[in-house]
């Protein structure tokens, strides 16, 4: 009767990060040593992403019943989770960026906000950039035509000033 409490607890911890999370990738992690293991989860913790190692029967368990559930098909063999839970990309984006250095590093799926996506999705969505990137680029586009606009107008204001004396 106590390994099942003790199961229950985690996965009921799952079930936490799961409801709090905007997506989740799975990945396979074997073959990292473990300073590049260290590297991938200071990353990924400064992110603010968890990543953690979790029975394939815990997280089957967990699942059932949410968005996540698509993942089902996916838990074979060693698997880690990286929850994100603000930048639904973050968990992928870096994995990805570690994964190019890090040949053993490889995406099995992921669920981005309600989506399921198998590795070669994940590795699509590892490459958009972050929301703050996006916002900056956008705004850096409104400001262009402005500035080019104000340019525009100095020099029209200039060459008035010029032609009146």
């Amino acid at each position: 009767m106590a390994k099942i409490e003790q199961k229950q607890v985690i996965v009921n911890e799952i079930k936490e990060k799961l409801e709090k999370a905007t997506s989740v990738v799975m990945v396979d992690a074997r073959g990292l040593t473990v300073e590049q293991d260290t590297a991938l989860r200071k990353q990924l913790r400064e992110a603010g992403v968890d990543y953690k190692v979790y029975k394939n029967t815990m997280v089957h368990f967990a699942i059932q019943g949410t968005q996540f559930e698509g993942l089902d098909a996916y838990l074979s063999g060693p698997s880690t989770f990286a929850f994100s839970y603000e930048d639904a990309a973050a968990g992928a984006s870096i994995i990805n960026k570690v994964a190019k250095d890090v040949k053993e590093l490889e995406f099995k799926a992921g669920v981005v906000e309600g989506v399921l996506y198998d590795a070669a999705g994940m590795k699509v969505i590892a490459d958009i950039p972050s929301r703050d990137v996006l916002l900056s680029k956008l705004l850096g586009s409104f400001k262009s035509p402005m500035s080019s606009f104000a340019r525009v107008i100095d020099q029209i204001a200039k060459k008035g000033e010029s032609a009146a004396e």
